[in-house]
């Protein structure tokens, strides 16, 4: 199975836990890049190593979390080669997966469910990139 790196800010860090352990109970490698505990903490500090597995091919996929998911969805997204998509829906993270290969779904801890959270995730790693004319679209984002 996959390998999926993980990571959130204070906000996301209960979720990060619950998922983690839902990821490995699924087959899957997590390297939990963290936040440890629900100490306020900046963000960026877990999104860019999360990113950078994601980057360096050390992991397939990358999962981050904040409260609205913009905060770490923009500091990952700084990355070459990284398209961190928000997702709130399940119909939305097969979008992103099927038309923008997005690699790293980022999930708002503070808007949706953790039920709807998991369903999310699931549509994410379980939906293939449709290729074809979005490739050539894909292959425009990196500067």
């Amino acid at each position: 199975m996959s390998t999926i790196a993980i990571g959130s800010d204070h906000a996301g860090f209960a979720y990060k836990e619950k998922l983690k352990v839902w990821l490995q109970k699924n087959g899957f490698t997590v390297k939990d890049f963290g936040t440890h505990t629900t100490d306020s903490v900046d963000y960026p500090d877990f999104a860019h190593p999360v990113a950078l597995a994601v980057e360096k091919h050390e992991a397939e996929f990358g999962l981050l979390l904040c409260g609205s998911a913009n905060g770490v969805a923009m500091a990952a997204n700084k990355h070459q080669g990284i398209r961190a998509a928000i997702c709130w829906t399940e119909e939305v993270a097969a979008v992103v997966r099927q038309h923008n290969n997005a690699n790293i779904i980022c999930i708002p801890a503070r808007f949706v469910s953790e039920a709807l959270a998991e369903k999310i995730v699931t549509v994410f790693l379980n939906t293939l990139f449709e290729g074809g004319r979005h490739a050539r679209r894909v292959d425009k984002i990196s500067c």
